[in-house]
C-alpha cells in the first residue's frame, strides 16, 4: 500500500489531562480501519482490566499489557520497575521489527516520571525504530528531552476534573 510509505513518526501524548490513551486508542482505530497492523504494549496497566484493552482487541490490534496489578504511589517497589524493564524489553522489540505500522507504548511516560526507566533508553528505542513504523508515546510527567524527537506532541490540560469533586473513576469513562 503506497500510503504506508508515508508512515514513520513519533507522536506523544502527555499532560495531566485526561484523553491521552483514549487519543492513542483512535488512532490506531484509524489505522487498522485502513488496513494496517497495530500493536500496543501497556506499562503500568494490568491485562484485561481496563474496558479499550478488551475492544481493541475485538478490533483486531494485538495488545500486551505489562504491568502489575497494582498503583505505583510515590516510590516504585523493584517489582514495579522490573515490570517496566520487561515492558521496554518488549517495546524494543517490536518497534525495530518492522512488523507493524503503528506501535503504541501507553503510559511509558509515567514509567520515566517515576524514574523506573532512564530517558536514554527510550530514545535509543526511538532511534531503532523500523522506518515505516508510527510510534505512539502516552503518560503524564513525559521528559521535555523527548519532545526533541518527537514529530507531534500533544499536551493534555485538564481545566476541570469530577475527581475535583470526590467522583472517583468511573468503568466505561476512565477505565
Amino acid at each position: 500500500m503506497a500510503w504506508k510509505e508515508k508512515l514513520g513518526l513519533v507522536h506523544i501524548y502527555t499532560g495531566n489531562g485526561k484523553g491521552k490513551t483514549t487519543a492513542a486508542f483512535g488512532l490506531a482505530v484509524r489505522m487498522l480501519g485502513s488496513g494496517g497492523r497495530v500493536m500496543i504494549i501497556q506499562f503500568m496497566k494490568s491485562p484485561r482490566v481496563y474496558g479499550e484493552q478488551i475492544q481493541i482487541e475485538k478490533c483486531g490490534a494485538l495488545i500486551e499489557s505489562l504491568g502489575l496489578p497494582k498503583f505505583v504511589h510515590g516510590k516504585p517497589e523493584p517489582d514495579d520497575i522490573e515490570a517496566a524493564r520487561k515492558a521496554l524489553r518488549r517495546a524494543k522489540e517490536v518497534v525495530s521489527s518492522g512488523e507493524w505500522d503503528l506501535v503504541i507504548l501507553d503510559e511509558i511516560c509515567v514509567a520515566l516520571g517515576f524514574g523506573m526507566l532512564d530517558v536514554g533508553e527510550v530514545k535509543e528505542l526511538i532511534e531503532a525504530k523500523a522506518p515505516h513504523t508510527e510510534l505512539v508515546l502516552t503518560g503524564r510527567y513525559c521528559p521535555e528531552e523527548l519532545f526533541e524527537v518527537a514529530d507531534y506532541v500533544t499536551e493534555m490540560r485538564e481545566v476541570k476534573h469530577p475527581y475535583q469533586k470526590g467522583i472517583m473513576a468511573r468503568r466505561g469513562v476512565e477505565y
